[in-house]
């Protein structure tokens, strides 16, 4: 029984929800954990409010609050999805709150950081054309490291300098791409069609639909460019490690910076709520110092 819907969920998060081969087995690995912990044998008509809270206590020790949340979220969904099939008559997650903690302020790079970044691959790097385009996609456009390893060459329009977007949930979006991106990925396009002829002298059947494809010719994978934006983070001294997150957050740190209201950047990272694209706001202080400066009519000193 608990493995039928198991199955039954997983197929719910991935075909009615939208969610991606990875995010259904980070769901399914929470699932499990409690399961586990239970030692329910396969049994749900017996799960309690008090089991779960026993669980929460016990996640406290080897997880952040974050976690915490997050696994509870997974269960949540998961017993809410059991009882609207019918296959509970409770919830056990029924008046059980998620643990409070404190607003994490996202990682995000300086624009003078960006830039020794983008400039970081050269001819030491056998990549070095994709992995510029890759990095100049990503901060220009602000997508996700899972949105730009599915993207194809057929999503990009250079006439209008967009790109199409599926992201969670399988909704659409449609974002620009500037010249910098634009002149990274052309200078990009003969190495990728030299991959592609190699995998075909190997007997391999060509990878055409890909934007970015790895040394074999094939998809690049999202683990790929989290190495690759890793290590030219460290290249570039840069002190925090750098992710295709932390780029995701300084395409929409600087854009709140530069002035761009909080609907818009919402719409281009392709949050559905507002309060998602808030955690944003965190503008430095120097810089709110330097925009009070330059506005406030008393805020210089005479």
């Amino acid at each position: 029984m608990f493995l039928e819907q198991i199955n039954n969920f997983a197929s719910w998060l991935g075909v009615e929800k939208g969610y991606s081969p990875h995010t259904v087995e980070c769901y399914l690995r929470d699932v499990n954990e409690f399961f586990r912990f239970a030692g329910q044998g396969g049994e749900l008509d017996d799960i309690c409010s008090e089991q779960v809270r026993l669980f929460v206590s016990s996640l406290y020790s080897v997880n952040s609050s974050a976690s915490v949340a997050r696994k509870l979220s997974a269960l949540r969904t998961f017993f809410r999805y059991l009882s609207r099939a019918g296959v509970l008559s409770h919830d056990p997650l029924a008046g059980i709150a998620n643990p409070k903690g404190t607003r994490q302020i996202p990682v995000f790079l300086t624009v003078d950081e960006v830039f020794s970044l983008l400039e970081e691959p050269d001819g030491r790097d056998r990549y070095a054309l994709r992995d510029r385009a890759v990095l100049e996609l990503i901060y220009s456009s602000g997508m996700r490291v899972s949105e730009l390893v599915s993207r194809d060459m057929n999503d990009l329009d250079f006439e209008t300098g967009m790109v199409r977007i599926i992201g969670k949930g399988n909704r659409e979006r449609v974002v620009p791409f500037g010249r910098p991106a634009a002149e990274a990925l052309r200078n990009y396009f003969p190495r990728r069609e030299a991959l592609i002829l190699a995998r075909v002298i190997r007997g391999r059947p060509p990878e055409r639909a890909a934007l970015f494809l790895n040394g074999q010719g094939g998809r690049l994978t999202a683990r790929s460019v989290e190495r690759l934006v890793r290590v030219y983070g460290e290249r570039a001294g840069i002190a925090v490690t750098v992710t295709p997150h932390a780029l995701r957050h300084s395409f929409a740190t600087h854009l709140l910076e530069m002035g761009a209201d909080l609907r818009t950047v919402q719409e281009l990272l392709g949050h559905v709520s507002l309060s998602t694209t808030q955690k944003y706001t965190h503008l430095n202080m120097d810089y709110l110092a330097k925009v009070y400066d330059r506005a406030h009519p008393l805020a210089k000193k005479h």
